[in-house]
This record gives structure tokens, C-alpha cells and sequence, in this order.
């Protein structure tokens, strides 16, 4: 699957009423498209994936399938208990997607052949990518095996260990070449030096759901923007718990997009802290020459 350049997470927008503003959603992946991302990841982290029912989910993906429609791979956001997983899985293939970003499932921890049945049902649906984070923490020999199911395509670490990740890359290319890493920390900018050196250029974006043109004046080259635009944002995204997704709804908001508020147990930005990234964006956006 050709999946390259700044990939595209969308928020998931929600309306005074607290329900999905699916015309909204429309509107800001129309806008996120105008930019060319590689690829559209929906109902995902930064889509408040697991604030959605599952009813919500299943019309997200279809939004975004139709917007896109058929321009770069859609994928959609997966995981929890199985039963809601598989259910999300045929909603997304129903609704065309062209793949699967598999959250961990929650709290039942089983032994590695237990998760790799797990991965392997939904796999069966649409092609997944596994993300590594939280409770899934995957040995090099692990990911090798993950890689020989059918419908496994690639892994998203969420983790920041490099020494894994880089014995990881080797085994598996060794064996499965075309397998696609993602380097899938928050504000994944900041960390792609060290994750290109150990051969991942892969990298999920959330400065392009409410920058673009920051997120691909980074991709060019500018490196001004690590110290004068993504430092600063990393330290105001550590303050609060749950900022990483917070921060970007906000960051919407702020260009001019009314996609509402966050879901519990997530929490607004303070004012303060919206005065600081207002100033952090506009720092951003002269940078890269908007």
C-alpha cells in the first residue's frame, strides 16, 4: 500500500449538542486534503477514538471515505474488546476504507499468542496497522511474527524506544522488506531525526489537522521549525494530561474551524495555555511562510 509524505489524523468534530457535526468532519478533511497528505487516518487517537460509539465511528469513516474518495488511503481506527473491534472493522471495510489502525485492547492482557489472535481476526477484515503503545510492548521477534499474518501491513510505535525499534526494523526487514513502520509518538516531528536513522520515515502528523502548512514546510526541511515551533509545543503539550489530543482540537478551533470541544476524560485548554499556542502557531506559520 502506498502510503508516503505527512500523514493526515482529523480531529473529530462535535456539534453545541455534543453529537458528531458530521458536516464539519466533511469541511476539515476537505481542507486537510487541499494540502496532499499521504494518507487520511480517522476515528483515531487524535479523533478522540474511544469517546465514539460505535455508531459514530462507522459514520466518521464513511465521511471521510466519501470525502476522500479514493485520492490516498483512508484508515480507520480500531481496537478495544474484540467484539467492538471486529464490529468497527466491518463498519470501515462497509464504508470503503482501505485499512485499519489497531488500538491496544483494553485491561484483559493475555501472552503474545493470545494477541497475535487478536490482531489476526481483525486482520482478516481489512488490512491492519498495529500500534505499540501502552500495554502492547512488543519484542523484535514478536513483530516478525505479527508481520507473517495475513493482513498485517505494519506497526506504529507509540513507545520512543529506539533501541527496540531499531533491533525491531532490522529483524523484521530482514524477513519482510515491505513492511511499513510509523513512528507514532505525539507530535511526531520532533523525534523523526532519531527515528530516520534508524530507518523509519513513516510519521503520523497532528500539527497538520490544524497547521498544514507548518507540518509540510517541516517534511521540506526547514529545521528552524524544531526549536522555534515544535520544542515549545512539545513542552506546552507535557503541562496536562491529555493535551496531545486537546491541543489540536484547539489548534482548529484557533484556524478557524468550529469542530467543539473534547470529549471526558479529556479536558479543555485553559486560557493561558490557548494564549501560548495561538502565539506558537503564528510563530509556526511565519516560519514556514504563510
Amino acid at each position: 500500500m502506498n502510503l508516503s509524505g505527512v500523514l493526515f489524523f482529523p480531529v473529530t468534530p462535535f456539534g453545541a449538542d455534543g453529537a458528531l457535526a458530521e458536516e464539519v468532519l466533511a469541511e476539515h478533511i476537505r481542507q486537510g486534503m487541499e494540502h496532499g497528505p499521504g494518507g487520511v487516518f480517522v476515528a483515531c487517537g487524535t479523533g478522540e477514538f474511544s469517546a465514539l460509539s460505535e455508531a459514530e465511528h462507522a459514520r466518521s469513516v464513511q465521511v471521510a471515505a466519501d470525502v476522500v474518495a479514493g485520492r490516498v488511503p483512508v484508515f480507520a481506527g480500531a481496537g478495544g474488546p474484540i467484539g467492538t473491534a471486529l464490529n468497527q472493522a466491518r463498519a470501515a471495510r462497509e464504508a470503503g476504507a482501505d485499512g485499519l489502525l489497531l488500538m491496544p485492547p483494553y485491561l484483559a492482557q493475555g501472552p503474545g499468542h493470545g494477541f497475535a489472535a487478536y490482531v489476526a481476526a481483525v486482520a482478516a477484515i481489512l488490512p491492519v496497522i498495529v500500534y505499540q503503545r501502552g500495554a502492547v510492548v512488543l519484542e523484535p521477534e514478536a513483530v516478525v511474527e505479527l508481520a507473517g499474518l495475513p493482513g498485517v501491513i505494519g506497526l506504529k510505535d507509540g513507545l520512543g524506544d529506539i533501541d527496540r525499534m531499531q533491533r525491531t526494523v532490522l529483524a523484521v526487514r530482514e524477513v519482510y522488506p515491505d513492511f511499513l513502520f510509523f513512528n507514532g509518538l505525539p507530535t511526531a516531528e520532533l523525534t523523526m531525526p532519531a527515528y530516520r536513522g534508524i530507518g523509519v520515515e513513516l510519521y503520523s502528523s497532528a500539527v497538520f489537522a490544524f497547521a498544514p502548512e507548518i507540518a509540510l514546510a517541516y517534511l521540506k526541511g526547514d529545521e528552524r521549525l524544531l526549536t522555534e515551533f515544535y520544542a515549545p509545543l512539545v513542552r506546552l503539550r507535557g503541562k496536562v494530561p491529555g493535551y496531545p489530543v486537546s491541543l489540536v482540537k484547539a489548534g482548529v478551533r484557533l484556524r478557524g474551524l468550529d469542530v467543539g470541544t473534547v470529549r471526558p476524560p479529556l479536558v479543555e485548554v485553559t486560557g493561558e495555555h490557548l494564549e501560548e499556542l495561538e502565539a506558537l502557531i503564528k510563530t509556526g506559520l511565519e516560519l514556514a511562510g504563510s
